[in-house]
């Protein structure tokens, strides 16, 4: 394993916990709508996990060699660390628009 191995997936994790931070800050998402929050994060990690494996299948998509990776697969050429990003993107979408909402009315 490389020195580096978990570093992305670490920080990953850090940025999500900072993410559930400012939300709870500003009761954004998350700890004002628990259920309707996790709902819209995993309907949109499912189809974003669904696009990458399409992808992957089509030989569109591949992991590479990168010594930052854990090295931990979901699926053949699909890092566990995309699993914790697409949660992060989807997250910090969700975060964000329910800023901006809030700021309109």
């Amino acid at each position: 394993m490389e020195p580096l191995g978990f570093l992305y997936l670490a920080l990953l994790l850090i940025s999500i916990l900072g993410l559930g931070a400012i939300d709870r800050r500003h009761s954004l998402a998350l700890f004002v709508s628990p259920l309707p929050t996790l709902i819209s994060v995993a309907v949109a990690v499912a189809v974003f996990l669904a696009w990458d494996l399409v992808g992957i299948a089509l030989g569109i998509f591949f992991r590479g060699d990168a010594p930052h990776l854990s090295g931990l697969l979901l699926a053949p050429e699909l890092p566990l660390e995309e699993l914790f990003f697409l949660i992060l993107l989807s997250y910090n979408t969700l975060v964000v628009y329910q800023l901006f909402a809030r700021g309109r009315k």
